[in-house]
């Protein structure tokens, strides 16, 4: 006789990650209703619950972004709190794909301390400069959907229908803060820096379109022939 028994429930890492947020942020709602302040990690699972949550119900980013924002006011969290998370940022799962959303001043604009508080960080006037190696660059979204880009992404590779000059963008990311993404809503053309890519200079995984060094002789004419073959627009 031969018995079945059902199969452990397989999950991603990024399923996991989903549920161990939803699992803290249960604690956080729990300990709320209890009337108790929430400390660092219940406050930003809580919020990133529900910017997950607001996405999953079919919000548009900023609505999403703005459903976290007004999760909690500055009397929920221990006294601190809102000086320490001044943003939370989290990867959510829309229509149209995932996106990172950052929810700033988490806890209603003004809530932490004023600029000059008592710990407040101080920081000095100096002139800003150009990056070495930085180039702008016009960007049209020729697609019908919204495409966001992450900061750390071989720009040249990035999706076909994303239309620009690929060669000047070969070995290239936006130059914008890690972890941060810039949007390219459907028919919009924006100008976006960017800036080369450091370190050992590798582009391994993306689009397929390098898969080793970008440097290597040979390499970024070998990927522009690629980008044509597979109708990557602007190569």
């Amino acid at each position: 006789m031969c018995r079945r028994y059902p199969r452990a429930m397989r999950l991603t890492p990024t399923d996991r990650d989903r549920l161990l947020i939803f699992t803290a942020a249960e604690l956080a709602r729990a300990r709320r209703a209890r009337g108790l302040q929430l400390n660092v990690p219940e406050a930003t699972a809580l919020i990133a619950d529900t910017v997950c949550e607001a996405a999953r119900d079919g919000k548009r980013l900023m609505e999403a972004a703005a459903a976290g924002a007004s999760v909690l006011g500055p009397d929920d969290v221990l006294p601190g709190v809102a000086d320490i998370v001044r943003e939370v940022k989290v990867e959510a799962v829309f229509a149209d794909g995932t996106r990172l959303v950052v929810v700033r001043d988490p806890f209603g604009e003004g809530a932490g301390l004023g600029a000059d508080g008592p710990g407040a960080v101080l920081t000095a006037e100096r002139e800003r400069s150009e990056v070495d190696g930085l180039v702008r660059l016009p960007v049209t979204n020729t697609s019908e959907v919204p495409v966001s880009i992450t900061s750390h992404f071989h720009f040249f590779e990035v999706n076909p229908r994303l239309s620009f000059d690929r060669a000047v963008a070969y070995g290239m990311r936006l130059g914008v803060p890690a972890g941060s993404a810039v949007r390219f809503p459907p028919g919009d053309t924006i100008e976006v820096p960017l800036v080369p890519i450091g370190g050992a200079r590798v582009a391994v995984g993306f689009a397929g379109l390098v898969d080793g060094r970008l440097d290597h002789p040979g390499a970024r004419e070998d990927a522009l022939a690629r980008a044509r073959e597979q109708g990557y627009l602007g190569a």
